[in-house]
């Protein structure tokens, strides 16, 4: 019987100190049946010595104590030390009946979650596997893995590239803007210089991380370091499996990680929600030497920069692609290549039309060096127009106008691009016609005869059409890269100083966030690649990712969960893709990472053999969407002075915002697929009934209402999404609710007898409580649990010290010399 064989030994310390010893000493054996999926705890008499272990005989039984497996006869096994990889810890109980049987740092004795495409991503495997009751009296296994992810260095060192390279660019589109007023042409070298020194200090950062060796997460203390600040804090996946009796084995996985903050900046003035609300009311004050453009409108800007940049290329190569496919024997490909370069030329012209690339034209012509001269002399006493002074603000709505300017002008421009291509497809068209009239006459003719017996005139007109839009769309694209560059600008003037710090913050939490969500995207994807329900969910309406915050309100975590909540609003402008990797090796199967800030594409690599299962719509590379949502609950103490004596408004803004999001989601998701491709649970409630209850309870006033953050997690692992756990560090706040969250599991999925609920709980949360944390869970159905309470309190009673102003003054100092022993 095929089977693997664990083997510790406890000897007393009398045994070992002798070289021979007669007397028998209990021992316990754990063997994993592969073909039983059986676990078995055996106690039988071996005659030791420090060389040799004799076993006599064994009986193995099922792990239900229903049948008889067989027996093993083990002889002279070689005692020494165990190697890496078997077993580091060992304990049994059998009176409390939540046993811890198997713990090791170098993955376990399952090897379903071992295979190559995990390793290549997963690393330094920790494993724990208990034995736990079910109600009717049967045993299950519990397998904890916990596992340090790659992309917690990948993604940020790629993503930091990525930054210099867009600034990189950013620099290059100012200088090109061409000769410009004295006036704008110092703003521009200021702005210039402000991109060159963040690109200097991300140059460092980058290299500061190509140096580092050694695990493949950031631990809690380095959180404040500088060059670290764009990696995420403990950074871990953990994965529950569940083996019970005539039953398949079920996972549950979560991804561990603390909240995407800028803790090098810290939170003196706020987090990035509070930063970036005041930093535009106060770049409105500053538009004196620029033109002031809204948020809405820059970030317009950003996006038709980046269409005009993607589709001005991908036109030229449709248009090579058309001559040359001309030439084939068939008419279909013609077709096919045409259809293409018609529908990328109208969204190029589309993105033309748009009225702020017309009025940033006029801004720019406006900004150049003879346009003040010039109106000057045509009207000596009219006042100088506004963009050229840099003393009156000017705002976007009202951009100065000039005669010589024509401003129909740009709509012929873009329009000129629709006639070139309307003479493409005209052309084509009538050598179709022809070629279906030759065919009638002689059916055996293909195209390829037709336009060779037309060389001379076919490819002479074929060609100059072609290559004047090329031309065209080339021009077209430059004039209005220029405009919104310069749009741009007037968004870097603006900002002061101020505005930059706050896109390195920004830059820096949304790396944090971006990691984890990659991490987490992979690890469900691998998890479901045989799931074809999922599959079609994933490509169909995408995935929702639910990140459960356990911030407080209080003091910097209010700035942590201002910067989170930023970070995790921007995921919305990501999107993965699945390809095939080149080969097997790991490095092949790294994520990687595309784009601009504006818009990111994260690239999956599969191995061949799993990437040929995959439906078409994967396989041919579709954008998939990933749709973030954010729910937070404060736990712990100072949560409780937050909600007694502080502001809970944005906690309850967040929850109430996002529920929104989910909602639409769930929406979405019924409305594409039916009920079957979701996955099934024992328990029965329908999910627009979960969907109520937390929209009922978003809105109620309730102090650390956790069960937020119960249905949260259930609807989510309910339509397939991703789970994630946060708080400052993600270590006590976040075991504490991971934890939880997993005996619940067992308990409504998998039926943990309900009176051993507590000890399950207790067996998986050794050695996992720290000094100073306290938080208090209350589980709807196992009553309050609560975790680690504070030694003492300092926070006395506050009316009872207005008694005596003394006591007052003496209760202050006290509780000032305790906060600051305790945080020194």
């Amino acid at each position: 019987m095929s089977f693997i064989a664990v083997i510790k030994a406890e000897f007393s310390a009398s045994l070992l100190q002798s070289s021979v010893s007669h007397d028998p000493s209990e021992t316990t054996l754990i063997c994993w049946f592969a073909a039983q999926e059986a676990f078995i705890i055996c106690w039988k008499q071996l005659y030791v010595d420090t060389r040799v272990c004799v076993v006599v005989w064994m009986c193995f039984r099922t792990a239900d104590d229903s049948a008889t497996v067989g027996t093993v006869v083990v002889s002279r096994m070689k005692m020494g030390e165990i190697e890496d990889g078997e077993v580091d810890h060992f304990t049994t109980d059998m009176h409390r009946k939540c046993t811890l049987v198997y713990e090791s740092s170098h993955g376990s004795i399952n090897d379903k979650d071992n295979v190559p495409i995990m390793n290549a991503v997963f690393k330094n495997a920790v494993c724990k596997v208990y034995r736990f009751q079910t109600v009717d009296s049967k045993w299950m296994l519990v397998r904890e893995q916990m596992a340090e992810c790659t992309l917690s260095f990948s993604i940020p060192k790629q993503l930091i590239a990525l930054y210099i390279q867009e600034d990189t660019c950013r620099i290059q589109e100012l200088k090109d803007l061409g000769e410009l007023s004295p006036h704008w042409d110092n703003l521009r070298k200021d702005v210039i210089s402000r991109y060159d020194q963040i690109i200097k200090e991300y140059q460092d950062t980058l290299a500061e991380l190509e140096k580092l060796t050694g695990p493949s997460f950031k631990p809690s203390c380095s959180k404040g370091q500088k060059y670290l600040e764009f990696i995420p804090i403990n950074l871990h996946t953990q994965r529950m499996r569940v083996t019970c009796p005539r039953k398949t084995d079920s996972f549950y996985d979560v991804v561990t990680v603390g909240a995407p903050a800028a803790h090098s900046q810290g939170f003196k003035n706020g987090g990035l929600q509070k930063l970036l609300s005041k930093y535009e009311s106060e770049k409105k004050s500053t538009a004196y030497q620029c033109i002031y453009y809204p948020p809405e409108q820059t970030a317009k800007a950003r996006e038709i920069l980046c269409v005009v940049s993607q589709l001005q290329p991908h036109i030229s190569a449709l248009a090579d692609q058309l001559l040359q496919t001309a030439q084939q024997s068939s008419s279909q490909p013609l077709r096919d290549v045409l259809k293409s370069l018609e529908e990328k030329t109208e969204q190029f012209v589309h993105a033309l039309k748009d009225e702020l690339v017309k009025s940033a034209l006029l801004a720019l012509h406006a900004a150049r060096p003879g346009y003040v001269s010039k109106s000057q002399s045509s009207a000596p006493s009219s006042p100088a127009p506004a963009a050229a002074d840099p003393a009156s603000p000017v705002r976007s709505d009202s951009i100065p106008h000039h005669k010589e300017y024509d401003e129909e002008e740009w709509d012929r421009v873009w329009a000129s691009v629709a006639k070139r291509l309307n003479c493409v497809i005209a052309l084509v068209d009538k050598l179709q016609e022809q070629d279906n009239n030759n065919q009638e006459s002689a059916p055996s003719r293909p195209l390829a005869d037709v336009i060779t017996s037309h060389t001379a005139v076919w490819w002479d007109q074929l060609g100059i059409l072609v290559q004047s839009l090329k031309e065209c769309v080339a021009e077209v694209a430059e004039r209005a890269r220029r405009s919104v560059s310069f749009v741009l600008l007037q968004e870097a003037v603006c900002s002061t100083a101020q505005g930059l710090q706050l896109q390195q913050r920004r830059d820096a939490v949304f790396s944090q966030a971006l990691a984890a969500l990659a991490c987490g995207f992979v690890m469900r994807l691998y998890a479901g690649l045989e799931d074809k329900g999922f599959l079609r969910q994933l490509h169909a309406v995408g995935l929702v990712a639910q990140f459960e915050s356990l911030l407080s309100t209080y003091s910097e975590e209010i700035g942590m969960l201002e910067d989170m909540e930023v970070g995790i609003s921007d995921l919305h402008r990501v999107s993965f893709r699945i390809t095939e990797a080149a080969s097997e090796e790991a490095v092949s199967l790294q994520p990687t990472v595309s784009g601009r800030r504006d818009r990111y594409t994260v690239e999956v690599p599969l191995p061949h053999h799993a990437f040929q299962t995959l439906p078409d719509e994967l396989r041919q590379g579709k954008p998939l969407r990933v749709l973030p949502v954010l729910f937070n609950v404060g736990i712990n103490e100072q949560q409780t002075i937050a909600e007694r004596f502080g502001d809970i408004s944005l906690q309850e803004r967040i929850n109430q915002k996002n529920f929104e999001i989910l909602e639409g989601y769930y929406k979405s998701l019924t409305n594409t697929l039916p009920s079957e491709c979701l996955p099934c649970f024992q328990t029965q409630t329908d999910i627009k009934e979960l969907l109520d209850t937390l929209g009922q309870n978003v809105v109620t006033k309730k102090r650390k209402n956790v069960e937020i953050l119960w249905l949260a997690g259930m609807i989510c692992r309910r339509m397939n999404g991703i789970r994630f756990t946060s708080c400052k560090s993600a270590k006590d706040r976040t075991s504490m609710s991971v934890t939880l969250e997993q005996c619940s599991l067992l308990r409504d999925e998998h039926q943990l007898n309900k009176d051993y609920f507590v000890r399950a709980l207790d067996c998986m949360r050794s050695g996992l409580l720290a000094q100073g944390e306290v938080a208090q869970w209350d589980d709807p159905e196992a009553g309050s649990v609560a975790i680690n309470k504070p030694a003492s309190r300092h926070f006395y009673p506050i009316a009872l010290l207005l008694v005596s102003s003394h006591l007052l003054v003496v209760w202050l100092i006290l509780s000032l010399v305790f906060l600051l022993a305790k945080y020194q």
